[in-house]
């Protein structure tokens, strides 16, 4: 594998965040996990080797050598995976893509954030986002999924964000994965226009 991987290094880095066990399978905070098993499955990587903290997997998106994770950390601690794995592959911040969720949003809609934009430095109210800048810095892209807000205002958000979508929400986040994915892809190729046309209505 030492061989491997220095003939052919991985250039990038697409991480979705969520929360590992099965209690947190299916709910709003691991659409990240959830929108990358689909990216898994469309370019046959196999994501189950434990690396730094993480599930990881090899695969190729739009030419780039890429690395799936999928960190095993729990959401608040997601930068300690992702800053180590940056490390070990020698690649900087910019060559990182993260999908996650976003409760300000409506169920479903997404938003791209390049690199160094004048909103791309905030986490929002995201615990693990907030864990990834505070431990690289926020010189990377990022895909948001709407995963819809809080019922009523004195809905405990941490309650929320547990919760498990209902099957009509769940329809609704599986027909954006393409578009996830579409966005993914122009974002390697260096199509950030395009990218963020896709999911940015």
């Amino acid at each position: 594998m030492a061989l491997f991987e220095r003939k052919q290094p991985v250039e990038y880095l697409i991480v979705g965040l969520g929360n590992p066990g099965r209690e947190y399978e299916r709910t709003r905070h691991n659409v990240g996990f959830m929108a990358l098993d689909y990216i898994a499955g469309r370019i046959g990587a196999d994501v189950r080797d434990l690396k730094q903290m993480a599930l990881t997997g090899r695969g190729v998106l739009e030419g780039r050598r890429v690395l799936l994770v999928k960190p095993q950390t729990y959401m608040n601690r997601s930068g300690e995976s992702v800053g180590a794995l940056l490390r070990y592959y020698k690649l900087t911040p910019d060559r990182l893509i993260v999908v996650y969720d976003d409760v300000s949003m409506a169920l479903g809609k997404l938003r791209v954030r390049l690199k160094g934009s004048a909103k791309s430095g905030s986490a929002g109210g995201h615990n693990g986002v907030k864990s990834i800048i505070e431990t690289v810095g926020d010189e990377w892209a990022r895909v948001k999924v709407g995963v819809g807000g809080k019922p009523h205002p004195e809905y405990d958000l941490a309650d929320w964000v547990l919760s498990r979508f209902t099957a009509d929400e769940l329809k609704a986040i599986q027909d954006d994965y393409e578009r996830i994915y579409a966005a993914v892809a122009c974002l390697l190729s260096g199509e950030a226009a395009r990218a963020m046309e896709c999911c940015n209505g």
